[in-house]
């Protein structure tokens, strides 16, 4: 998905509350960033998709703590 389009959505699913999307985009633009060299970028995209997914009590939460883990990001949480 390119950057703009991405972008867009990421408003539209904000717009609309809708955790899944958001968990999602958020995910892809993580890993666009990564793919791109960015870590400090991937890093601010993957603690946006862990945090809609610990309000939403997604299962998505535990990868992605894993994923901030081993960045050097996060505390190992047990879910």
């Amino acid at each position: 998905m390119e950057r703009k389009d991405l972008e867009d959505a990421l408003l539209e699913a904000h717009a609309h509350h809708d955790s899944a999307a958001l968990i999602r985009l958020y995910g892809l633009a993580a890993e666009q960033a990564e793919a791109a060299g960015d870590i400090d970028r991937a890093c601010f995209y993957l603690t946006h998709a862990f945090v809609f997914a610990l309000e939403s009590g997604s299962p998505e939460a535990d990868p992605l703590n894993a994923r901030l883990v081993a960045r050097g990001r996060a505390k190992r949480l047990t879910f």
